[in-house]
């Protein structure tokens, strides 16, 4: 409590009480002599004005850069006097609330040719040190294609667009990117790559990872085949190890909702013009896009 504070209790016993100086300073745990203090110095003529002046026009700046402008002007004042000020006349800066991306948020339909819709999230691991070790993975939602995985111990919304800039010089763009509301996520520097791109990002509602199934079904593979069973002593070796398995996903591991074709050899059926169902002839139960039901497409 303060001493004005202690000041006011002792006051009020001795008005409404009716009780003694004496006593109400024992009541109140208050000295005597800090309660018959007398305030005798005088704040300057037009500080206080000439402060909230410079706060209304300089809103970002805290108490010391506004001491400087005052000292600068010439008035000779303690920094702890415009401290006192600056709170009793409440004109602390407010915390900024970060922007977000504002994108509506509108059911999704099943695409319906590659590079239509990608699905993109982050997957944490650990390097045998302890150190921290983060893959942004991106899953073509059509072809169930693992179109990259970019592994590092951190991973900017810059290093981000990085990626995906990359995929682009090399023919691969989106038409859309669903993802979740991650900091990186919906960081400016993707929203920018996006605008400048033409890509529409589509973020889903937050805590429903279900709404972007695609790639947690992705991630939940990578996880069980790859990453539970290796330990990495180096960023250079799980980055080696996880790039293999990505193109031994694409091009060798069977996907149960493309009737168990490759997502290589069903992306290079669909962009050569051959009905899916003809690639890989070793595979007599395949079938077409056209018949892939949105809950095949989830798996």
């Amino acid at each position: 409590m303060t001493a004005p504070a202690r000041r006011a209790v002792v006051e009020h016993l001795r008005t409404d009480w009716n009780l003694s100086q004496r006593r109400s300073c024992r009541l109140a745990v208050a000295g005597r002599s800090a309660c018959r203090y007398r305030r005798t110095r005088s704040e300057p003529a037009g500080l206080r004005d000439r402060l909230r002046e410079l706060a209304g026009q300089r809103p970002r700046f805290g108490y010391r850069r506004l001491h400087v402008l005052l000292l600068r002007e010439g008035w000779r004042i303690n920094h702890k006097r415009i401290l006192r000020i600056y709170r009793e006349e409440q004109l602390a800066v407010r915390r900024r609330a970060r922007k977000r991306v504002a994108v509506p948020r509108q059911p999704l339909a099943a695409p319906e040719r590659p590079d239509a819709c990608w699905a993109m999230d982050f997957v944490a691991d650990r390097l045998a040190d302890g150190r921290s070790l983060r893959a942004l993975t991106i899953v073509d939602a059509f072809t169930k294609e693992c179109v990259a995985i970019e592994v590092d111990t951190s991973l900017t919304g810059v290093r981000l667009a990085r990626v995906l800039e990359r995929l682009a010089s090399e023919g691969r763009r989106p038409a859309m990117i669903v993802s979740d509301n991650g900091p990186e996520l919906t960081s400016q520097a993707l929203d920018a790559w996006a605008y400048g791109r033409g890509v529409q990002l589509h973020h889903i509602q937050p805590g429903k990872p279900t709404q972007n199934a695609y790639i947690e079904s992705f991630n939940g593979k990578l996880r069980d085949e790859c990453l539970n069973e290796h330990w990495w002593r180096s960023l250079r070796e799980a980055q080696l190890a996880i790039e293999a398995w990505r193109r031994d996903y694409n091009s060798v591991r069977p996907h149960e909702s493309l009737r168990w074709q490759t997502p290589a050899a069903f992306a290079a059926a669909w962009s050569g013009g051959m009905p899916p169902d003809q690639a890989g002839t070793s595979s007599p139960n395949t079938t077409s896009p056209a018949n892939i039901t949105p809950t095949h497409r989830y798996a």
